[in-house]
């Protein structure tokens, strides 16, 4: 199996289509499984499904987000679909993660997959979760996007319709289906823990839709409110924070157990280092066998910036060891100092442009570090820090000759 990456996979849908999915595994064994349905018309592939499933993984949670029949890469036609085929759908997902991996414990949906799962939850025994994102209580809510068409539904049995700059094709049966679903009267017999995402200033699905979710529920049941969110969750700290706040409440559900042990692939003082399959340059980096972090480009260089470059991971070593050495010295020293702050850049400059360099290469790396010391140091003790601080072990290896072996080893 596979860690800290993702899966491409395809698994046969409700009305016998191959449904496209992605399986996202934490390092390790996984803490348990969830399934992620998307919102209407979307796909799993949208910003706020990607970054929430990035950040359950990395809290050991393996994620399964798919996309329903007849959009994104599954195959299929949108126009044969319903909210009732979507529901179906959902529930041939939990079962192949069922007969593949494990049955999945956690429901997250979004929008229009919100009442998805609250509407699947019934039927699926394994689940012990369920959360829901700007969710409707009635997905007859979803007329709202075509509303100018729907006399011509009616009348003529489909329109075309423009949702979110593409073309959709909506039947008479998909607004027969929505309107004959009972969502509220499922969510009373769902007997899960519930927690409700909604945004008070959600312009496509209002915040009333929370209350009469929650109100529909039977406890354990909680809601948070996303404040300043949009319904897409577009900010990148908007989905942050629901992962957060998902990974956080899960822990009275699915085990509040320390995960750590399962998390890295690495021992210790070894960096184990894989691409994580999501876009072009992203990696999750297992450190000794506790810790675990994400590398990335930023977005100018094609990256999805999902973590720090390799050079901020530089600076960052040689910061942290700057400060670190400084501490231990001050505190040997029994010196005053109170804190130290180490700001680091990185750029380079033609060598010409140098006058103490004894370089011949046309191109020289510059790291410009900065030291601010608090505290009521002497002139002497400030300028003797200044000097030890050239002597952290980082600084002495960036100076130092350094050999680096590489071997390939071959694929287990």
């Amino acid at each position: 199996m596979s860690w800290g990456t993702t899966e491409r996979i395809t698994f046969p849908g409700s009305m016998g289509e191959n449904l496209a999915a992605r399986l996202d595994l934490p390092p390790g064994k996984p803490k348990a499984y969830a399934l992620f349905a998307h919102c209407f018309t979307c796909s799993k592939d949208i910003f706020a499904a990607k970054r929430i499933a990035a950040e359950l993984v990395e809290n050991g949670i393996a994620v399964l987000r798919f996309d329903f029949t007849g959009l994104g890469h599954s195959d299929g036609e949108f126009a044969n679909t319903n909210f009732s085929s979507n529901v179906s759908d959902l529930v041939a997902a939990a079962n192949w993660l069922s007969e593949a991996r494990q049955p999945a414990t956690i429901l997250i949906g979004h929008s229009l997959g919100g009442a998805a799962v609250l509407a699947a939850a019934v039927d699926l025994p394994d689940v012990k979760a369920v959360c829901t994102i700007g969710a409707p209580s009635d997905p007859d809510h979803v007329k709202h996007n075509f509303s100018a068409h729907i006399e011509q539904i009616e009348a003529t049995g489909s329109a075309q319709v423009e949702l979110a700059g593409r073309s959709f094709t909506i039947s008479k049966q998909f607004l027969d289906d929505i309107s004959y679903q009972a969502l509220e009267e499922k969510i009373s017999r769902m007997q899960k823990a519930l927690l409700v995402f909604h945004a008070p200033l959600d312009a496509t699905v209002s915040i009333d839709n929370a209350s009469r979710i929650y109100q529909a529920a039977k406890h354990p049941k909680s809601f948070i409110s996303l404040d300043k969110a949009d319904h897409l969750l577009s900010r990148r700290e908007d989905t942050e924070y629901v992962a957060n706040m998902i990974s956080a409440w899960l822990k009275n559900y699915i085990g509040s157990e320390d995960i750590k042990h399962n998390r890295s692939l690495s021992s210790e003082g070894e960096v184990v280092v894989k691409e994580t399959g999501e876009g072009s340059f992203s990696q999750i980096i297992s450190i000794g066998n506790t810790h675990i972090m994400r590398a990335d480009e930023p977005l100018s260089i094609g990256g999805d910036d999902t973590g720090p470059g390799p050079y901020d991971l530089l600076l960052a070593g040689l910061g942290a060891c700057t400060s670190m050495t400084l501490r231990m010295y001050s505190d040997r020293k029994g010196w005053p100092l109170d804190n130290v702050s180490v700001n680091l850049s990185h750029k380079k400059i033609h060598s010409r442009d140098c006058e103490s360099c004894e370089t011949s290469n046309s191109k020289l790396d510059v790291i410009d570090r900065t030291l601010t010391l608090s505290g009521d140091l002497s002139a002497e003790q400030r300028d003797k820090l200044l000097e030890i601080a050239d002597k952290c072990p980082v600084h002495r290896t960036l100076h130092s000759p350094v050999r680096i072996n590489t071997v390939l080893m071959e694929e287990k």
